[in-house]
């Protein structure tokens, strides 16, 4: 595994490109403590970024869900990607743009706290690899359960969010499944570690609604690629039981892409013509 202080040699860094080892934060930043930060992961491919404007409107407004305003707007953080892009010569890979509140202060009222914004990019191809494009990969349940809208901002893409996510992750692995799947306080289906899911059930895609999950901004393209290949969507809840009666599962998001899912536990599932369809279509309308 790469070390990525080392792999990225510039940063954008609070209005101006620095290089990396100068792209510092204090150890008593508030955001480092007390998860007052956002971020967002954005695909390259062929040096265009995908839906550069929603991830960066999303940041803005995650930020704002846990209270505080970034002092950059959608206009400049457009800019400050592609001229990162073209300094640090990514041309198929990933984005990371980072906000947290600074070490003004380590009250729980963060009053006066400074808000910064980092950008980073970097090469990186699939997250899972072609092989598990084609073939599918595995998930394991999650002990843990996804909070809801009465515990968390659902739809701020937050750090507190994902302490869960990490948690599940480490739960996986060590079942030897390649992700987990979290259900919501219900019993619910929710989603993987970092993605969103869809079923598919006699050629209908069925997937939970944003109550529990980030309404990703890669979900929201695979409505449309449903709409364009003429594909049912229904959004609704998705008692566990039903996902195993599931035709074909796939996860999609950012770093995910499309990724086919061929077993949840014990339960297994066809990387279907369905499945197949919805990849083709996304790495046709991005290039890849």
């Amino acid at each position: 595994m790469s070390d990525l202080a080392r792999t990225v040699r510039h940063i954008w860094l609070d209005g101006e490109i620095v290089a990396g080892e100068d792209a510092r934060l204090h150890v008593l930043s508030h955001g480092l403590h007390y998860a007052q930060s956002v971020f967002e992961g954005i695909r390259v491919y062929h040096g265009e970024p995908f839906r550069l404007r929603e991830h960066n409107q999303r940041l803005i407004d995650s930020a704002r869900l846990i209270g505080f305003d970034l002092p950059f707007g959608a206009d400049t953080l457009d800019r400050a990607t592609l001229d990162l892009l073209r300094c640090e010569g990514v041309r198929t890979g990933y984005i990371r743009p980072v906000a947290w509140l600074g070490s003004e202060t380590l009250s729980m009222l963060p009053t006066g706290a400074t808000p910064h914004v980092a950008i980073a990019a970097w090469d990186w191809p699939d997250i899972f690899g072609p092989q598990a494009r084609r073939e599918g990969i595995t998930l394991a349940v999650s002990e843990w359960l996804r909070p809801g809208p009465a515990s968390t901002p659902v739809q701020a893409k937050c750090a507190g969010n994902y302490a869960l996510a990490v948690l599940s992750r480490h739960s996986s692995e060590r079942k030897g499944a390649d992700d987990a799947l979290l259900l919501d306080a219900q019993g619910h289906v929710a989603e993987s570690t970092g993605a969103n899911l869809f079923m598919v059930r006699g050629g209908v895609l069925v997937t939970p609604p944003p109550d529990y999950v980030l309404n990703g901004i890669t979900r929201q393209a695979v409505f449309g690629i449903a709409q364009a290949l003429g594909l049912p969507v229904e959004e609704r809840t998705v008692p566990l039981q039903e996902l195993w009666a599931a035709d074909e599962v796939f996860l999609c998001g950012t770093a995910y892409e499309i990724q086919p899912v061929r077993a949840i536990d014990a339960h297994t599932f066809a990387v279907g013509e369905v499945s197949r369809a919805v990849s083709e279509q996304y790495r046709a309308m991005v290039g890849a």
